[in-house]
């Protein structure tokens, strides 16, 4: 078998173009949103061409897709250990993913967005929030079958006041501590 055969076609991708292009892009939608970003302004921020934006996403939405999906700088934790110790490890993991530059600026963007592109709300929701509100809800759902919570907890309320905590103090103060995943599970889950 020749080499020709064997090898992929073209160029392979260069890395640094790729985080140029994804980072200007964030810093697009969350200063401009994404009605004002195109990938002229996000090739031109990026030092490329929009021939090599359009190789890498398919479109403005597929772009913006990828930012989203960016957010996330933390995988879910595995599910193993005990019930508190796994809601705890996925309060910490939404604090990692949140707290990272610009991360509620482009939450921020999104809320303004939702009108005219409910698809990018709802793409976070799909690939960051609800994985970890439903692995939350697992938690402690295991927790009130242990007798560790109140069997009868409204499971979503708690769900949305633990995860709601991070968002309410973020938009009163933009600073969250770095304890914030422990002080706020030991209100409704002392240790």
């Amino acid at each position: 078998m020749s080499t020709a055969m064997t090898r992929p076609t073209g160029r392979p991708r260069n890395p640094e173009l790729d985080a140029a292009i994804l980072a200007a892009a964030e810093r697009q939608l969350g200063e401009l949103g994404y009605a004002r970003m195109s990938l002229e302004s996000v090739a031109a921020a990026a030092g490329t061409t929009v021939p090599a934006v359009r190789r890498r996403y398919r479109g403005k939405a597929g772009l913006a897709a990828a930012v989203i999906g960016s957010l996330r700088v933390a995988d879910l934790p595995p599910a193993a250990g005990s019930p508190r110790a796994l809601a705890l490890a996925i309060l910490r993991n939404f604090h990692v993913n949140l707290r990272r530059p610009d991360a509620m600026a482009l939450v921020g963007s999104l809320l303004t967005e939702e009108r005219r592109h409910p698809e990018l709300l709802e793409i976070f929701r799909e690939r960051l929030a609800g994985p970890r509100r439903a692995m939350l809800r697992r938690a402690l759902a295991d927790g009130a079958a242990a007798g560790q919570l109140p069997a009868s907890a409204d499971l979503d309320t708690l769900v949305s006041m633990l995860i709601g905590s991070f968002y309410a103090r973020y938009l009163a103060t933009s600073e969250i501590p770095a304890d914030w995943p422990e002080q706020t599970l030991r209100l409704v889950w002392p240790d």
